[in-house]
C-alpha cells in the first residue's frame, strides 16, 4: 500500500509540473531537479531532514543545467 501511495505522489507531481508551460527553461529544469531530488532524498534518509535536503540540492542543480 505504501509503494502505491509513493507512485501516485511521484504521478501528481510530474503532471503538476507538465502543467507549467509558460515556464522559462531554467525554472522548469529547477521544479524538476527538486522533485527528483526530495525522491531521491527521501529513498536514501527515509526522513522530513533527507526529502528536504534532496529537494534542496535537486533544485540547485537543476537551476545550473542549461
Amino acid at each position: 500500500m505504501k509503494s502505491i501511495v509513493k507512485v501516485l505522489g511521484i504521478l501528481v507531481i510530474a503532471g503538476s509540473v507538465g502543467a507549467c508551460s509558460n515556464m522559462s527553461k531554467t525554472q522548469k529544469n529547477t521544479a524538476i531537479g527538486a522533485v527528483a531530488g526530495g525522491v531521491v532524498g527521501h529513498a536514501i534518509g527515509e526522513s522530513t531532514g533527507a526529502t528536504l535536503g534532496g529537494a534542496a540540492l535537486g533544485g540547485l542543480i537543476g537551476s545550473q543545467v542549461k
